[in-house]
């Protein structure tokens, strides 16, 4: 019998051709070589070669170590790009060219695929607010008074970026207990996660002139899975009154895969309800379509399920967030990543992060190698989830994996 292609995958594969993210990507006997790849099942195609060897007029922008040029290239390339990559692995006619470019995911080191211009991460999820606000303020409001008015973010260290599968260093700092009269330095001793999904710049756009919401296709090429490693000690110390600085900034874990927002028109849904009208430039009650996600998110420890947070609960959408964090005339950057905060739902299962699904260390969760409150060195951290697809498909994003390791002497 002929060996069976790459290209016939087996039903339901999540990163079919109704998927096809893109990455960068290196091989063994070219290690400083790297390409851009296209996610087909268990393998990843060189699309710089493909569209050599096909003649696409695409050639140059696919045919590049970083996704950047593509990405500012526009939605109307972005389109064009993504029909003529189906047809390449769809069609019989291509087989011959297109199947000795394909490599097995086991084989290539995947890289960040596209260069960093800055980073913001935002506060987007009610449950995850309303429980922080709790655990924080007991005696008080849940949410700030502002929360509901406008998406609270802060501008993070887009330097300490990485791709999943890079190990993360237990940070050092200041930190201090209320019943501590003067700070200590150290290793941080509430290492936590941050369930969230990414979302990437391609268009750019100019100082002075905001995004408006119905242009957030314009300017978004994708979205990922990111894992905002978050130091709850150091944090609590230093935040008041600026906000979160090295409590965040030592690592934020980001897929290898890109998920074009054109494979996710099956998965977009409304947000939830409103509690008030909003100001004009956040309202999307009249919206033609609705920007919300459903995105069925898996928090992994060490291999053992441990939360499923659901993006569509989300009260503040991507396009509400790109809008708010433009109104001001702040310009939008090719390789622009922002992140939507901690992912969390109603239930106690659905919470994105140790801080909530301990209650801030006061309830131990169970894994078959012991208890945890915080990350303990050693543990690795898992990210996976998928979203409804084209005709009962599902879409698959790619994992987010990190691994604690001590923090430096």
């Amino acid at each position: 019998m002929p060996e069976q292609s790459p290209l016939d995958l087996p039903e339901g594969d999540p990163f079919g051709p109704h998927n096809l993210p893109y990455g960068v990507f290196s091989t063994a006997d070219e290690p400083e070589r790297r390409r851009i790849g296209v996610r087909i099942g268990g393998h990843v195609l060189d699309a710089g070669a493909a569209a050599r060897s096909l003649g696409s007029p695409h050639t140059t922008l696919l045919d590049h170590s970083s996704l950047n040029p593509l990405l500012a290239a526009g939605r109307t390339t972005w389109s064009e790009v993504r029909r003529a990559l189906t047809a390449w692995v769809t069609d019989p006619g291509h087989r011959s060219v297109v199947e000795p470019l394909l490599h097995p995911l086991s084989e290539v080191r995947l890289h960040l695929p596209y260069e960093v211009a800055d980073y913001v991460d935002f506060y987007a999820s009610e449950h995850h607010a309303t429980n922080v606000g709790q655990i924080f303020r007991p005696d008080g409001a849940a949410l700030t008074p502002n929360w509901k008015h406008l998406p609270i973010g802060y501008h993070g260290r887009s330097g300490t970026i990485v791709v999943s599968g890079t190990e993360v260093v237990r940070p050092s700092g200041q930190r201090k207990t209320p019943a501590e009269t003067a700070p200590v330095f150290g290793p941080s001793v509430k290492l936590d996660i941050e369930a969230e999904v990414g979302f990437l710049v391609g268009t750019p756009s100019a100082l002075g002139q905001p995004v408006g919401l119905n242009e957030f296709r314009d300017h978004v090429f994708g979205l990922f899975l990111l894992n905002d490693w978050s130091a709850r000690d150091i944090q609590a110390w230093e935040y008041v009154p600026l906000g979160p600085f090295l409590g965040k900034s030592f690592a934020t874990s980001v897929s290898a895969w890109v998920t074009p927002l054109e494979a996710l028109e099956a998965a977009r849904v409304a947000p939830p309800a409103r509690d008030f009208d909003l100001l004009p430039y956040l309202d999307d009650s009249t919206a033609a379509q609705p920007d919300g996600f459903d995105l069925r998110i898996s928090v992994e420890i060490n291999g053992q399920e441990v939360s499923t947070p659901p993006f569509a609960t989300m009260y503040w959408t991507a396009a509400q967030q790109l809008a708010h964090m433009t109104v001001n005339g702040a310009s939008l950057r090719t390789g622009d990543v922002y992140g939507s905060g901690t992912v969390s739902g109603p239930e106690v299962g659905q919470r994105g992060s140790l801080l909530e699904l301990t209650w801030n260390g006061q309830d131990a969760i169970e894994l078959t190698d012991g208890k945890r409150t915080f990350l303990e060195d050693g543990d690795e951290v898992t990210l996976t989830a998928w979203a409804p697809g084209p005709d009962g498909t599902r879409v698959g994003l790619g994992e987010v994996r990190g691994k604690i390791t001590p923090a430096n002497a």
